[in-house]
């Protein structure tokens, strides 16, 4: 230690210099780093209490620390006073009020000097003891300081550099890894992270294997290096094309959108300014060059390039290729379309494990659901025959409800009038008022038809049959229910009905009915339905004994 503290004696002024130069932080920066440093450690040593001042001392190359007191009658404060009498005794010039410096000297060249100091002043300064120990803490925390501040330095010149390159593609080669399978990765004049959670899946990498990544994020105060990479990002695929696509770097083609299942499957989609580019073709390239060279890059991972649409269904009809599509149905009020499909195409549509119609949801926007012809003829006999159920609605009108998406009693009484007026065979607005009434009545007659059945049998039912019982849980109610956790009619009754419509997406309107009809329900009707299946219980008991009661007599 006294080795180190010799050589920042002598040699500190010419280390700053160095450093300086060669991390290209400024001396200045590093003078007053070092100055602050010194202070803070003098008052730590020799108290708090004192006026100190750390000055670097261009002739000397090192810091020099300075005390000073004030010149007072009386002493109050003796680490900051000194009276004039006594001042006048150590032959000092003085006068009231007039501040009086006395240098610290704390380097070990300059311990004759402090030795007189000590004889001339040191029961005025008191120093003494504590100046031994404070040249050694003053070297270790010059050294310390210094060390932090190249290390800050450096970062920070690294993040200036770096800074404008976040969201842009980097190469570097894998070095090592670390705890939590974080991969370590040489980018030339710094490291960069690839988190393990922004790896792709089925990648595997060794150490001098060259990579290409996404700038996820540059952390400027992250402990270790400061450059978030990813291969998981739906960007990577954006930038790969980028490079790979003149015309996309040039702005004549765009890409709208990116789904992406990482190490899996891609689709992309794409557009252009230019009515003579194909932009699909441009993404593919002659032969699939293109798109070949950003499959390789991302290790195998099959893409999809589909062009933009601004019509919402032919985009979308584009987005499940290389499924066909015969027919769609979009409900913009629950932002959901329903791809009608030949019944051979059914699996194509959807994927392997759903993957197709996932993509194809993430990179449109839209909840999709895929269902075959069969089913959806399945499915229109049974909406008819619900809908031919309100009162004067016949086939035809049916059909026509039918073709403007009303598939159930629910949807029409939540309707809005001037919608229900543009089915053929209503018109007009009074007419569609009609509709909805009837179909509110005819929702509470096939309701309580529903309670009579479960009146009349014995046999236990399920909590989704006894959902149904509730006043406006009809099939889709019931479906966004079972999908926010509603299990039960009690689950319903004991909810706020304010966090119920948040959960399910229902309005606050249809959210309070449906509370308030649980609650009505398990007040009023579950009564009248236990009493009537336990009179039927009965009844069917006494009819079992009675036969045996006659062989008993016989």
């Amino acid at each position: 230690m006294a080795a180190a503290s010799a050589g920042m004696a002598v040699d500190l002024g010419s280390i700053v210099e160095q450093v300086a130069q060669e991390k290209g932080i400024e001396k200045k920066v590093l003078i007053e780093t070092m100055e602050a440093a010194i202070l803070k450690a003098a008052q730590a040593v020799f108290g708090p209490t004192r006026e100190l001042e750390a000055r670097f001392n261009e002739d000397t190359g090192n810091i020099d620390l300075f005390q000073y007191m004030t010149v007072v009658d009386d002493v109050s404060l003796p680490e900051r006073e000194i009276e004039l009498d006594v001042a006048k005794e150590h032959g000092l010039d003085a006068e009231i009020g007039e501040e009086l410096g006395f240098q610290v000297f704390w380097h070990p060249r300059d311990a004759e000097r402090a030795r007189q100091q000590d004889k001339e002043f040191g029961d005025v300064l008191d120093m003494k003891q504590a100046r031994s120990a404070f040249g050694r803490i003053a070297a270790q925390t010059a050294k310390q300081v210094l060390l932090s501040r190249v290390r800050d330095a450096e970062r920070d010149i690294i993040f200036n550099e770096y800074k404008d390159r976040q969201g842009q593609l980097i190469r570097g080669i894998v070095r090592r890894f670390e705890k939590g399978h974080n991969l370590i990765v040489d980018l030339g004049k710094t490291e960069g992270v690839l988190p393990a959670r922004e790896q792709t899946p089925r990648e595997t990498y060794r150490p001098g294997d060259r990579i290409v990544a996404f700038v996820k994020n540059i952390d400027r105060e992250s402990r270790g290096p400061m450059i978030i990479l990813s291969r998981q990002s739906p960007t990577l695929v954006d930038k790969l094309f980028e490079a790979e696509v003149p015309e996309i770097y040039e702005g004549i083609v765009k890409i709208v959108g990116v789904a992406r299942e990482p190490g899996s499957r891609s689709k992309i989609a794409v557009t252009t300014r230019d009515s003579d580019v194909d932009p699909v073709g441009a993404c593919v390239g002659i032969k699939g060059s293109r798109v070949q060279a950003v499959v390789q890059e991302l290790r195998g991972e099959k893409i999809d390039i589909v062009p933009f649409d601004p019509d919402p269904a032919r985009y979308i009809i584009n987005a499940i290729q290389p499924a066909e599509v015969n027919k769609v149905i979009v409900d913009e009020a629950d932002h959901r379309m329903e791809l009608v499909v030949p019944d051979e195409k059914l699996s194509l549509a959807i994927g392997r494990k759903g993957q197709n119609v996932r993509l194809a949801a993430q990179l449109t926007g839209w909840k999709l659901d895929i269902i075959s012809d069969s089913k959806f003829r399945q499915m229109e006999d049974e909406a008819l025959v619900v809908l031919k159920e309100i009162d004067g609605v016949d086939e035809e009108l049916a059909k026509a409800i039918f073709r403007l998406g009303f598939r159930a009693l629910e949807e029409i009484s939540e309707a809005a009038v001037e919608e229900l007026a543009q089915i053929e065979g209503v018109e007009t607005e009074e007419r569609a008022a009609e509709l909805k009434r009837a179909a509110d009545g005819t929702t509470e007659r096939l309701r309580r038809e529903r309670i009579q059945r479960a009146s009349s049998q014995i046999e236990p039912l399920t909590e989704r049959e006894k959902l149904r019982f509730v006043p406006g849980v009809g099939l889709r109610t019931l479906q966004l229910l079972e999908e926010a956790g509603y299990r039960t009619i009690t689950d319903l009754a004991r909810e706020d009905a304010d966090r119920l419509a948040i959960r399910t997406g229902l309005g606050i309107k249809k959210a309070r009915q449906i509370q308030q009809g649980a609650e009505y329900f398990l007040k009023s009707e579950a009564r009248e339905i236990e009493e009537a299946r336990a009179q039927l219980a009965a009844q069917r008991a006494a009819q079992a004994a009675a036969p045996n009661a006659a062989s008993d007599e016989a």
